[in-house]
């Protein structure tokens, strides 16, 4: 049959049927992409500002993402194997049919402004959860004695127990006293010391401290758990409260002795130093108190003597050697190397004098000898090591000497004092020990010993 041109073209127009092409109308593809291009076209007419604020929803009117949706493809996905056999079979196109779209009262607007159909202000999550939903999984809810945790029944074991294992309890609920110390006792039954610190802070909070010193006075191990926590916070004046009621007078002076730490300024520390001379320390702590403020009261005297010499610049030592520290609050042993390092050739009445310190503190031959060597070998005085070398070898070998007039001679010469002095003293020698005693430093300790042996009645000298 011939056809012109313009007929076939009016004949393949006006026919019912279609030639097949990929962009097919009745394709499913294609109507899910008209839907994306008509949801995405809505962009246009939503302000940029608002995009972080839109909510993608399912054709059910579900925000997508969310457990219900979830829970609905989930089940759609786990249909029947007869239902996906007959989706495999629906393979050409003539039998492919649309897929229906489930029905919804609510215009793709509504679920980006969070409303319905114009007219109507209900929320978006309120018409949501009228939408009827089959539960396809279990509620998974907490175990029912979850629900107690921040309930007021919990009695005193309950309660100690759950702060053992780490939950939350409040303790607001004890009130009385006799609550809060059978809460007390409760813990401290149980031996566990965070509980026991946990109910003594809430003690200290919601009692007062006359109150909470009299139940602990009687109850020792909360007491010292308390006395251990109070030391750690640095409470120190309501620690010294708790000492002055316990009448404990030792524990508070070493608490008052300990508030020094806390002052930085020298001439403050040495005059509250001061006023703990006098607590009611041991005799053995009163000592240490006693050279621990007259240290400090050396070192501030040292410190501005030779920060004015090092400004000055007269002084070798300290144009050689500048210091690099301050003198103050250091340890005695610090303090005598100090004094070895830049004041070793001073007499013994200064204060900064090494012999001075010596004397002072009571400081041991052998810790002096050992200071003295490192200062000086540090400042590579070899001739006043070898002098300490020397002296200290000679006196041990001079006294090996058997020979007393020998003896005598040796020490003299090399002013082993300590050898003359016992020496006289063994010989009951007077005169010579009263002619010694002109050879020796004035204020030395082996003028104080030669002044002791001839005040001594005990000893019956022979001149």
């Amino acid at each position: 049959m011939n056809r012109t041109k313009g007929d076939e073209e009016e004949y393949w127009n006006s026919s019912k049927f279609k030639a097949f092409t990929f962009d097919d109308e009745d394709d499913e593809l294609s109507q899910l992409k008209e839907s994306k291009r008509a949801v995405n076209s809505l962009r246009d007419f939503v302000d940029d500002d608002d995009e972080d604020d839109l909510e993608r929803v399912s054709w059910t009117g579900e925000p997508v993402g969310s457990i219900s949706w979830s829970i609905k493809e989930t089940a759609g996905n786990s249909g029947s194997s007869h239902e996906r056999e007959q989706l495999k079979n629906r393979n050409s196109f003539s039998t492919y049919a649309q897929l229906p779209k489930p029905a919804s009262t609510y215009s793709l607007s509504s679920f980006f402004r969070g409303r319905t159909r114009p007219g109507s202000f209900q929320s978006l999550s309120d018409a949501l959860s009228d939408t009827p939903a089959k539960s396809y999984a279990p509620e998974l809810g907490r175990p029912k004695g979850e629900y107690r945790d921040y309930s007021n029944d919990w009695s005193p074991s309950d309660t100690v127990r759950r702060l053992r294992k780490g939950k939350v309890c409040s303790l607001e609920r004890f009130r009385s006293l006799q609550d809060k110390i059978q809460l007390l006792e409760e813990a401290v039954s149980m031996h566990d010391g965070n509980v026991i610190t946990a109910v003594l802070i809430f003690l200290k909070r919601t009692l007062s401290k006359e109150i909470l010193f009299r139940e602990l006075e009687v109850r020792q191990v909360a007491l010292r758990h308390l006395i251990h926590f109070l030391k750690e916070i640095g409470d120190q004046k309501l620690l010294l409260d708790l000492f002055r009621f316990l009448d404990r007078t030792e524990e508070l002076a070493l608490s008052h002795y300990r508030e020094h730490l806390n002052i930085q300024d020298p001439e403050k520390r040495k005059e509250f130093l001061k006023t703990c001379i006098g607590l009611p320390f041991s005799a053995e702590d009163s000592a240490h108190i006693q050279d621990h403020y007259t240290l400090l009261e050396r070192q501030i005297i040292i410190e501005a003597n030779d920060r004015h010499l090092e400004l000055a610049g007269q002084t070798e030592v300290f144009r050689k050697h500048p210091r690099k520290a301050s003198i103050l609050n250091m340890p005695l042993v610090t303090t005598l190397f100090y004094s070895c390092f830049y004041h070793y050739t001073e007499a013994e009445g200064t204060f900064s004098s090494p012999v001075n310190l010596k004397k002072t503190f009571k400081i041991p031959d052998k810790q002096y000898v050992l200071t003295a060597l490192a200062a000086r070998a540090k400042l590579r005085a070899w001739h006043d090591v070898d002098a300490l070398f020397t002296t200290k070898v000679l006196q041990e070998y001079v006294n090996l000497v058997e020979d007393v007039d020998t003896k005598l001679n040796l020490a003299t010469k090399f002013k082993c004092h300590d050898v003359v002095i016992d020496t006289c003293r063994d010989l009951k020698d007077r005169q010579q020990l009263l002619a010694y005693r002109s050879k020796v430093d004035k204020g030395s300790a082996e003028e104080e010993k030669i002044d002791a042996l001839l005040n001594s009645s005990q000893i019956r000298w022979k001149n």
